[in-house]
């Protein structure tokens, strides 16, 4: 099936609750655009040109309804000091933080997206994805949030000891890390993408719904407001579970909440759907990855079921980035299933019917 609108034509309509073709739908391919073009992961390193390319030839094959420039979780980081491993094949991950005590925190300094790291090259594919399909689908630029890239600063380890022992250190470092963020954010919003915010350490799998609110609400809020105050929207996605935060998520001043599978799309719909657009959240594992055609039909279909009717919109998508080996038939699956559902949705004309355990 043939989509009837462009993806800008279709989100910027649905924002203004006008009539649109199909629910907006985004599988969250990000390193997968590699395979559609044959690179290796590795070969993104420093290279904005590529980067690019493997986003922009990914969308012209799926279609989806947002393309992002977000290559890894540690490129500020790297940017600020800390050492990055790249694997030939895979997802860089980190190798030694940029300090490894809290006496060196002074010696850390904001980055500069135009000059530090890897950030320039990431900005090189932000002009060339503007340019190239800007008039086509939404743009976006993925920043780590400041909370998560201040654990990549003096590694994940130390960081958790400092939140019990050490809360003055773990403010300093979230502060540097809330700088190099906006700076980043303003990059990509002055180039004309919509900055996106990754915040994984923030999960309540990971801290508690009070260690949130003391050290990582503050500076997110910051950051949120800061790109607010340029005219861009924010999406906001903390991985795991969320439950006990959506709440704060909200109050952060996202505009739209990425909620992971480990989630409920039904009970986050009811508890902050009229104050926030929801997205999510088919299983990225072991449905898009490891799931039949069928599989991934009948979980997007559920998640429709679940939050189609949530007050301030909803958006079809993975729970988190697709594993990069994800099948192309499986992405397919997603957004074909998408177009067949169409807009407004028939429910009961949908095959599966969705029981809340």
């Amino acid at each position: 099936m043939k989509d009837k609108m462009t993806s800008l034509e279709r989100m910027t309509a649905y924002n203004k609750g006008e009539s649109i073709d199909r629910l907006p739908c985004n599988p969250n391919i990000a390193n997968g655009a590699a395979r559609v073009i044959g690179c290796k992961i590795s070969e993104f390193k420093g290279n904005g040109k590529l980067i690019a390319k493997a986003q922009v030839e990914a969308y012209r094959m799926f279609g989806h309804d947002g393309v992002r420039i977000f290559t890894d979780l540690y490129v500020q980081a790297e940017a600020m000091g800390a050492k990055v491993y790249y694997p030939l094949d895979d997802t860089a991950n980190l190798e030694t933080p940029a300090i490894n005590d809290v006496s060196e925190i002074e010696k850390l300094q904001p980055a500069n997206p135009y000059k530090d790291g890897h950030l320039p090259a990431h900005l090189e594919a932000a002009k060339i994805l503007i340019d190239q399909i800007g008039l086509e689908v939404p743009c976006s630029g993925g920043i780590v949030g400041p909370f998560t890239n201040a654990f990549f600063l003096i590694g994940i380890e130390r960081m958790t000891k400092l939140i019990l022992k050490n809360p003055e250190a773990v403010h300093k470092l979230c502060e540097l890390s809330l700088e190099t963020c906006k700076r980043y954010a303003e990059a990509f919003i002055k180039i004309g993408l919509t900055p996106t915010i990754s915040e994984p350490m923030s999960s309540t799998t990971i801290v508690s719904p009070k260690q949130f609110k003391e050290f990582s609400f503050p500076y997110l809020k910051r950051l949120i407001d800061f790109i607010l105050s340029k005219g861009k929207t924010v999406t906001l996605h903390i991985c795991g579970k969320t439950e006990k935060i959506w709440e704060d998520m909200v109050a952060s001043g996202a505009n739209c909440l990425s909620i992971d599978n480990v989630a409920s799309l039904y009970n986050c719909k009811n508890k902050v759907g009229d104050k926030v657009r929801i997205m999510g959240n088919v299983d990225p594992s072991s449905v898009m990855y490891d799931g039949t055609i069928q599989d991934v039909r009948q979980a997007t279909i559920e998640c429709v079921k679940q939050a189609y009717d949530s007050p301030k919109g909803y958006i079809i998508c993975s729970g988190c980035s697709l594993p990069i080996n994800t099948p192309f038939a499986n992405i397919q699956a997603m957004m074909d299933t998408a177009r067949e559902i169409g807009y407004p949705i028939k429910i009961d004309a949908l095959p599966i019917q969705f029981t809340m355990d």
